[in-house]
């Protein structure tokens, strides 16, 4: 592996050529505004803040970690010059043969440069940003991992779950309904005992991308992260929950979070372009443990209105755990799939072998684990149709389905607050559209045939012309 943690990782990007610093950003507002702006732009490179109003120089906030690429190649060890097709391969093989590599236990890290308790917590002696002016408070976690245990089964859970600060010692952790922390936290209150987390912030890139998957249930993030990056990752044991800390995280703090005690939180700017979920009553996070390295580091991961493309890393790793479930479900010829803004759109793409076979990928892709979460549209298309290419996809939608016949509506699917079209008192069901995008298999044979180059000559000729269509 390239690097061993945070900072290792940004010096690799550097060299990549893929890191651009800004000095003297507000973290209000004006560290989001530039987060967004850099995001509308295909291979936007990482930003690393510094020199933060208010704050002094090497209290830091980095952005875009897993944008592109060649970041995401970086942060799962893969080669940085690995192609799309490849990434998504590569990611079809450690879901269906994983290597789980057990966290490795050690006395101390980095993390514990400065450790703080009672009245000397202040996580607001960090730059936490105002990500969007409607926001109801600075969020700290973007793009962190929250460690919670199972208190029945006794396995350990790494989510993402937006963070928001209401003042020195105190945290809002909202976590949305079906999510693995959400019934750890439920179990613990059922019990009437408060749930102990572990909240990092700044670890290595890798147990945020993980810890931002749909694994199964019971799965270990840590287990996984460890087997991609052969060798264990060092946790440290924390004094008062328990749990293991990554131990070369930039920050950590250890806590409860109880039903005795609630607060607003919200609203938030969501990664569906909208503050659909509000604001509500959420309990409240009593920090315990607070730490952090010297000249620490925020990672964050601001989400904004969903953009076209589906070659950022959330999209690629979504398209391969929906096509390792479409396999294991047993649907043959599944070429490709592509997620297009962020869960609402899947396109897959399959050789049709016999009646039924789109309607049956359709179903299964919307409704495998990491499909069914929130999405909108599921649509089936022949293996002609590049999936990646959304032009591609909706010339399908036009050109070959018949609305009366090729679309069906599946209801009451799992949905959640973050949904901006289901009235507040129906949060929780929405429905889907599954959109049958193939040539009728019925008449397959005699469907018009398709106008232009074909694939194999347009790449020939590319490469035969390539230095005269340069100029």
């Amino acid at each position: 592996m390239s690097y061993t943690d945070l900072r290792q990782w940004i010096d690799e990007v550097d060299k990549l050529g893929e890191l651009s610093r800004i000095d003297g950003a507000d973290w209000d507002l004006e560290i989001g505004a530039l987060t967004e702006f850099a995001g509308r732009g295909r291979g936007a490179s990482a930003i690393l803040f510094d020199h933060i109003k208010d704050y002094p120089a090497g209290r830091r906030v980095l952005v875009g970690m897993i944008e592109s690429l060649k970041r995401a190649a970086l942060t799962t060890n893969l080669p940085t010059d690995i192609t799309r097709d490849g990434f998504i391969a590569a990611w079809k093989q450690r879901l269906n043969s994983p290597t789980l590599i057990p966290p490795r236990f050690v006395d101390r890290g980095p993390v514990m440069e400065n450790v703080f308790t009672g009245n000397k917590i202040d996580v607001l002696s960090l730059p936490v940003p105002r990500w969007h002016d409607r926001d109801g408070g600075r969020y700290i976690g973007t793009a962190h991992v929250v460690i919670t245990q199972d208190p029945d089964e006794g396995w350990i859970n790494m989510g993402v779950y937006r963070v928001m600060v209401h003042d020195r010692d105190r945290l809002a952790l909202y976590i949305s309904p079906g999510k693995h922390a959400r019934i750890h936290r439920q179990k613990n209150f059922d019990r009437g005992k408060p749930m102990k987390v572990v909240i990092a912030f700044g670890e290595d890139p890798l147990l945020f991308l993980l810890a931002s998957r749909a694994l199964p249930w019971g799965s270990q993030e840590l287990d996984y992260a460890g087997g991609i990056k052969g060798a264990p990752i060092d946790v440290i044991r924390g004094e008062f929950t328990g749990l293991p800390i990554p131990a070369t995280a930039e920050i950590a703090i250890e806590g409860e979070v109880s039903p005795e005690e609630m607060k607003e939180e919200g609203p938030f700017g969501e990664w569906t372009g909208y503050y659909a979920s509000g604001s509500r009553n959420e309990p409240v996070l009593k920090i315990q443990s607070f730490m952090h390295r010297n000249d620490p580091i925020i990672t964050g991961a601001p989400p904004f209105r969903p953009q076209a493309g589906a070659d950022n890393c959330p999209a690629l790793l979504r398209a391969a755990f929906i096509m390792d479930s479409l396999e294991k479900a047993g649907v043959p010829d599944v070429r490709d799939v592509a997620c297009h803004q962020n869960r609402f759109f899947t396109a897959v793409s399959i050789k049709q072998r016999y009646p039924g076979h789109a309607k049956q990928a359709a179903t299964i892709a919307s409704q495998c684990q990491t499909g069914a979460y929130l999405s909108r549209y599921t649509i089936v298309v022949d293996d002609d149709i590049d999936v990646s290419d959304i032009n591609d996809v909706l010339w399908a939608i036009c050109t070959r389905v018949d609305p009366e016949k090729s679309i069906d509506i599946v209801r009451r699917c799992w949905s959640g607050p973050l949904d901006p079209i289901i009235p507040r008192a129906e949060k929780g069901f929405s429905s889907r559209a599954l959109i049958d995008a193939c040539r009728p298999f019925e008449w397959i044979k005699d469907f018009p045939p398709v106008s232009g180059a074909s694939k194999e000559l347009k790449e020939k000729v590319l490469e035969k012309f390539a230095a005269s269509l340069k100029k």
